[in-house]
């Protein structure tokens, strides 16, 4: 007698003081406030005055211009605070009047800000101010370095060149030729002393929505106000590198010292430009390379990691987190994915459920989930009679979290397999605006993020998506496009900067989605500085077969295996494990579980062609059947394939550890079948000797409940 599933085979950088109060010590002793403490934001820096004095004996003080307190701001500021900046912010929390600059030229509200700001400086030919934009800049090298390549320049005024001529391209033909590929004007950086910067501001009026742009090139290209001035463009990117157009040319390397930190290099002309610029269409590159400048990581280290992180056992109580399930499409090993959910080390009290179940196959897992969700704080189910679509569902998840006063939503759908108990605790204390834990199908380069996109705006790999993949590379990447499972501080959905989901022609949902995030500034991280889990592979899923799951080995074998394989079958690969013996060549371990048993039989069952059990067979190539049995063969219900590769990875592996010296890879197995054995139809076998160098015998009944079992057997 054999046990049911056994087998019998037979042959940080540091902040500025003022920096590090807003961002952390105000926090902490605002611990009573919780969402002070979560939502970094609602600090704000948003007058935005840091005082870190440079070394250099010229004073250096940088100007910019921001409306709202976006990730990009607070990116500008801290290299700007990493590398000794003084910054004053204008206009924020003031509405934007400079007209949609993403879409048309303007932004001279630009110059009317600085202008007024520049009033009370026009006549300091001593202090040297640098004007850039702050959404799509940051900083790569020090205030001190800076301006020692400004003063080398000799010039008054020095602003950022460009590869493009925008906006009036017709003006290319003005500007004066030069060596290099940048030549044009770029207003999004400029440096020069506050009398030479007031000078130029002065000129003529400019309207809020007019180019600012525009109203420097045409003083630029007018050669006696270029020469009274003193213009000059960094046509070397000594100081400034305008990023569209040159990515090409701009390169991160790694200093061969100790720290090995990453710089900013432009080959083109062998310089390491201090000021980086995502101009136009490179925003998205600009984000890809800030995730190795500025203090961001080392070669081997990720040190922007550590930065802005709290401890969930430091608050008085945990934060309230909306969970949304989303099942929008028939997903393998749903039940497996629900005790996952319920696993999670979190208290179920400070967690509000939304479902929604679009597919009427899996009603029945939902309800036998809800049956243990008691405890959660409340609990909103859609199912697949409910009629509203994803879009709608998912913006609805979202009101959800808002309706529950939340401070944090994550949003999980059922290919997201949470084998991290601790998942929803590690996400919270990595405390970033919208956060993706990496999610891999496992042994594919299928991810839950983009590293980058291509030109139509779709998927692209970028250089380093393998090597976050395989985590080779660990830490929090600004990435442009996550799904599947991410969360989302509250404070962001609260401030407008999370989108709606919106039906765009034939784009997926979700790619939409992450374009309007793009669009509004909001950055998306993935994280695989933790383990977290897995993807599921739904493609190949079908609902039309009696047991699906059955039929996955090759497309979800972790999911397979937790499911079919026996918890003691590790044990018996190992060299020191001694396999039971029974019998001389005959060895006994355990493969597989009672659901894999249970599954077999219920395929074969449902199936029901069994053979009569006649010496003639026309299943067989030659017709003819020696010792027949009434059995199904594994090609008659689409196993065969499955079997051959349940044979090569499992079975053979114990083959040749009790059988050494015999080696066959991959196995050749001509006859693969269940047999059944009833004793109105074919008792027993009688004893014969197979045509096999190894048999295998895989038991699917429970002794004393399937079947009795005779006087003195085991």
């Amino acid at each position: 007698m054999v046990d049911l599933g056994a087998v019998l085979i037979s042959q940080q950088p540091a902040f500025c003081p003022h920096f590090r109060w807003g961002y952390k010590e105000r926090l902490f002793r605002a611990s009573g406030r919780r969402m002070r403490l979560l939502h970094v934001l609602a600090f704000v820096l948003l007058i935005g005055i840091a005082v870190c004095k440079n070394e250099s004996k010229n004073k250096l003080v940088v100007v910019t211009v921001a409306s709202n307190a976006t990730d990009g701001y607070l990116r500008f500021l801290r290299s700007a605070n990493l590398y000794g900046y003084s910054v004053e912010v204008l206009g924020m929390g003031q509405p934007w009047l400079g007209g949609d600059v993403k879409r048309y030229a303007g932004g001279g509200y630009k110059i009317n800000l600085l202008k007024k700001y520049m009033e009370n400086h026009k006549d300091d030919s001593k202090t040297i101010y640098l004007f850039t934009d702050s959404y799509d800049v940051i900083f790569t090298a020090s205030a001190k370095t800076l301006v020692k390549k400004y003063l080398e320049m000799k010039a008054r005024v020095v602003f950022t060149a460009e590869r493009f001529c925008w906006p009036d391209s017709s003006l290319s033909n003005s500007y004066p030729p030069v060596m290099g590929s940048s030549k044009y004007l770029n207003s999004g950086g400029f440096i020069g002393t506050g009398q030479s910067i007031y000078e130029m501001l002065t000129v003529r009026d400019i309207a809020d929505t007019d180019d600012d742009q525009l109203y420097y090139t045409q003083l630029y290209l007018d050669p006696d106000m270029r020469n009274d001035l003193g213009i000059k463009l960094d046509y070397e990117n000594q100081i400034f590198q305008a990023l569209f157009g040159s990515e090409a040319d701009v390169k991160i390397r790694a200093r061969e010292d100790e720290v090995k930190e990453f710089y900013l290099f432009n080959a083109e002309h062998n310089t390491e430009p201090c000021v980086l610029h995502g101009n136009g269409l490179a925003k998205d590159t600009l984000n890809s390379m800030a995730n190795y400048l500025a203090g961001s990581r080392t070669k081997t280290d990720c040190l922007i990691c550590s930065e802005n992180n709290f401890k969930i056992a430091d608050l008085p109580t945990p934060p309230t987190l909306q969970l949304g399930i989303f099942i929008e499409r028939p997903t393998p090993f749903l039940p497996e994915f629900f005790a996952r959910i319920l696993a999670q080390d979190y208290p179920k009290e400070h967690i509000h459920l939304f479902i929604h179940n679009r597919e009427a196959y899996h009603k029945q897992h939902v309800a036998d989930f809800l049956e243990h969700t008691s405890s959660y704080a409340s609990i909103t189910v859609k199912g697949h009679d409910s009629a509203i679509s994803e879009a709608e569902a998912r913006s609805l998840g979202i009101s959800e979290c808002l309706s529950h006063a939340c401070d944090y939503y994550l949003s999980v759908d059922s290919e997201a397999t949470l084998t991290q108990p601790m998942a929803i605790t590690l996400l919270m204390e990595l405390n970033r605006t919208l956060l993706a834990p990496m999610m891999v199908r496992p042994g594919k380069m299928w991810s839950n993020f983009w590293g980058a996109l291509s030109d139509e705006g779709f998927y692209s790999r970028s250089e380093d998506y393998g090597e976050i993949l395989d985590n080779s590379k660990r830490g929090i990447w600004n990435v442009p496009y996550v799904s599947t499972i991410y969360m989302i501080r509250s404070d962001v959905l609260k401030s407008g900067q999370v989108p709606s989901f919106e039906v765009q022609g034939i784009a997926d949902l979700d790619v939409v989605w992450a374009k309007s995030l793009r669009d509004k500034g909001t950055f998306m991280y993935v994280s695989n500085v933790h383990h977290y889990g897995h993807l599921v592979n739904p493609d190949s899923y079908d609902t039309s077969l009696i047991r699906p799951e059955y039929y996955q080995l090759a497309d979800n074998r972790l999911e397979w295996e937790y499911r079919y394989i026996h918890e003691d079958f590790e044990t018996m690969k190992d060299p020191d494990t001694v396999i039971q013996q029974p019998c001389p060549d005959v060895y006994w371990f355990p493969l597989v579980t009672p659901a894999f048993c249970n599954d077999t039989i219920a395929i074969m069952e449902h199936f029901g062609q069994w053979s009569n059990g006649a010496n003639n067979d026309k299943r067989l190539p030659g017709g003819y059947e020696n010792v027949p049995t009434r059995d199904i063969h594994m090609k008659q219900v689409g196993l065969e394939r499955q079997w051959m590769l349940f044979l090569k990875d499992y079975i053979r592996l114990i083959q040749e550890k009790v059988f050494t010296g015999y080696f066959h890879n991959p196995p050749v197995s001509l006859m693969n079948f269940v047999v059944r054995y009833r004793p109105d139809e074919q008792p027993a076998l009688r004893p014969h000797h197979d045509a096999s160098t190894y048999t295998i015998n895989i038991a699917l009944n429970n002794p004393h409940v399937d079947y009795e079992v005779r006087a003195g057997m085991p």
